[in-house]
């Protein structure tokens, strides 16, 4: 296999702002700064030990017998013990925390629902008996399929505790994507709701399930929640007998209240009997994940029970300082990883309070997400770099005009953030007082690898700065040594951590090839994203490799070229990719996106044309004349295409710089309007 490593970068952008943690914070952090080295270097020098002390923090069923099992490139950890998911998010929080919130939803419309841990414990245990009660085993498939309402929540745990394994599949995406996730997973069962708000639409879901069911003779009935009741408990609904099933796709579809309502009725033994935890191994899968790969088929990346649980636990309550009168909002869905681990998994496990929100944070206006902060005194807020320097991109009148005070953290996921908007992120949101924690991870880690404790770590705008205890991370080069500091190369974990997925779902030897291979006489894990380390040993994620330019035989690093451009006070945003040049081998193409007032500013051919000039001439000052990009190669755009996590789609955007049109999988785009503002889609 051919590799496709950074090698030594040949610019690097120079950061060289540091914050120390604001001393108050770093006072009562739950990881204080002394004695953190030491930490590290026990769990640097016996890995086991450290993820088996943290393992310890779960309710176990039965104790593990040995805790890692590891024969490249499949492990299991904790082996022998016995657990379950749902007992350690929420039984175990009953006797002490029964009342406390686990749960304070706004749709987008503006309904509020408090739940508390004895509220959503109800709501599992009744939705575990009626999965049970349609003939549900261990070990069978579920796709859930809803927008971000409490059920959705209730919908994973009640899998998770009648030991369904369950794939989430975001609810904007389309029939085909969901039958082709469905066959995949091989569900049995489709719980959805009829529809959920976006952008202040009614996004509909029943056609989109019955068209993917009709497909799909593999599952045997939908489970469906009347959106309009979300969040009611279980007081607001009849308890009379459940109504014949309506019919969607050929399947018998269910009523979510009217089968919980039947589950109610029954005397409260036999209720608490169909719906009582199974016991279940550390291994045993929790659920399957649905991934983008660069084949253009999903991957489905299942993880385990005992060790995701032990990863999303340990990181959530150390990098994000929980606290007990924390209101916490991870802004993801959970359509996605981040959902999982740090919106209800991880969370749910501290015996935190999770916000949640329905819709678009900026719907109807900008100030909707600060709004919220105020109007709950949220005081973790965990966001993507996407919606940071969309915020910024519509000036600073929206924060300014609430008071965030109730705010003491803040974090961001989901790729890189440029060193301005990290700023930005700082001081207009976080008042020049919150800690920053910028996360590194993916779907197949499951949990944070790489981030800075609030309380011990320096930070730098832009760097992920180092990694947690109990990984070994390294930037190495094509042979798999270390590279020297400061240079670039391949990010790679090299021993084992309970959290990384178990296999690509009925594909083991495309999990062995995607993610082993590269360094497979090492055994090293390759993330697949290029990285250097300061002289600090501060970790800048360079982004995915086939990121990398080559440019005139030189290896350019494209999150560093968009950092500079996104450093100019006119840009919000910006993607750099390459297209082929017989001359350079490589030219470079940028896509930026102005903040308003530039925009507006810059409206005629002229004041563009200077515009692109002064942005090729600061990406020079900025990093070097080797990087800066011809005036011809840049082009602005009212937005970028990006997934409906976030992420730009870079793939999407070198198919258009290359031949003016995409021709590849566009399913995860979140809005295909842009794509016809920036160029063609080839349908044929």
């Amino acid at each position: 296999m051919e590799q496709k490593t950074p090698g030594h970068l040949s610019v690097q952008l120079t950061e060289t702002r540091r914050f120390e943690p604001p001393r108050e914070f770093a006072a009562r952090a739950v990881v204080p700064a002394a004695g953190y080295e030491e930490i590290l270097e026990k769990a640097q020098a016996d890995p086991e030990a450290y993820w088996a002390e943290a393992a310890r923090e779960l309710d176990w069923l039965e104790p593990w017998t040995k805790v890692l099992q590891w024969k490249v490139p499949h492990a299991e950890w904790f082996v022998g013990g016995k657990l379950n998911a749902s007992v350690n998010c929420v039984d175990r929080h009953l006797a002490v925390n029964a009342h406390k919130n686990a749960i304070v939803w706004e749709g987008e419309p503006g309904e509020v629902a408090h739940w508390s841990y004895a509220d959503l414990h109800r709501q599992i245990e009744g939705l575990t008996a009626v999965l049970r009660q349609r003939g549900l085993k261990p070990g069978d498939r579920v796709a859930i399929y809803m927008p971000l309402v409490p059920e959705s929540v209730v919908a994973m745990l009640a899998c998770a505790r009648g030991g369904f394994v369950h794939t989430v599949v975001f609810g904007g995406f389309s029939a085909e994507s969901l039958k082709d996730r469905i066959q995949d997973a091989g569900a049995r069962l489709v719980i959805t709701a009829d529809y959920g708000y976006r952008k202040g639409a009614r996004l509909g879901l029943q056609a989109q399930v019955e068209a993917a069911v009709a497909a799909c003779p593999g599952v045997e009935g939908v489970l469906k929640l009347a959106r309009e009741r979300a969040g009611q408990l279980e007081a607001t609904f009849s308890k009379s007998p459940a109504p014949a099933a309506a019919t969607w796709g050929g399947r018998p579809a269910w009523d979510w209240h009217a089968e919980l309502g039947v589950i109610n009725a029954l005397p409260p033994a036999e209720r608490a009997r169909l719906g009582q935890p199974e016991r279940l191994d550390s291994e045993h899968p929790l659920f399957i994940l649905y991934t983008s790969g660069t084949t253009g088929k999903p991957k489905g990346i299942l993880h385990t029970t005992g060790g995701y649980l032990t990863g999303a636990l340990r990181t959530t309550r150390t990098v994000f300082d929980l606290r007990p009168q924390d209101l916490y909002w991870c802004t993801a869905d959970i359509g996605w990883i981040t959902g999982h681990t740090y919106l209800v998994y991880g969370p749910l496990a501290a015996g935190a309070s999770i916000f949640m929100y329905e819709g678009t944070p900026t719907h109807p206006a900008p100030d909707r997400i600060w709004d919220m902060v105020e109007r709950h005194q949220i005081s973790i807020l965990y966001t993507a770099p996407t919606l940071i320097r969309a915020l910024m991109r519509v000036g600073t009148d929206a924060p300014r005009s609430k008071n965030l005070r109730s705010l003491r953290l803040l974090g961001t996921v989901g790729e890189p953030i440029n060193p301005e908007a990290w700023m930005w992120y700082r001081h207009e949101i976080g008042g020049d007082r919150c800690p920053i924690v910028d996360t590194y991870w993916q779907t197949e880690t499951g949990a944070i690898v790489i981030s800075p404790l609030p309380g011990v770590t320096a930070t730098k705008p832009g760097s992920a700065t180092r990694p947690l205890p109990g990984y070994d991370v390294e930037v190495v080069d094509k042979q798999g040594e270390p590279v020297p500091l400061g240079a670039g190369g391949y990010l790679v974990i090299r021993k084992p951590w309970p959290s990384m997925a178990r296999t690509i779902h009925g594909d083991p030897e495309r999990y062995a090839q995607a993610y082993w291979s590269d360094f497979k006489a090492k055994g090293y894990y390759f993330t697949g994203d290029g990285a250097r380390k300061d002289e600090d040993g501060y970790i800048w994620c360079l982004g995915r490799v086939d990121d990398v330019l080559n440019v005139s035989g030189h290896r350019l690093g494209t999150m560093e070229i968009e950092s500079a451009l996104v450093s100019h006070p006119k840009v919000a945003e910006a993607a750099v990719v390459g297209r082929p040049d017989d001359l350079r081998g490589q030219a470079i193409v940028a896509f930026v996106t102005l903040k308003a007032d530039a925009a507006r500013a810059a409206s005629d051919p002229a004041s563009l044309e200077a515009l692109k000039k002064d942005l090729a001439a600061h990406v020079s000052r900025e990093i070097g004349a080797l990087a800066r990009p011809d005036t011809d190669d840049i082009r602005f755009a009212d937005s970028l295409p990006k997934t409906r996590s976030g992420k730009i789609m870079r793939r999407l955007l070198r198919e258009l710089a290359t031949h003016g049109k995409v021709s590849g999988d566009t399913t995860t785009l979140e809005d295909l309007s842009v794509l016809a503002a920036l160029g063609s889609k080839d349908d044929e």
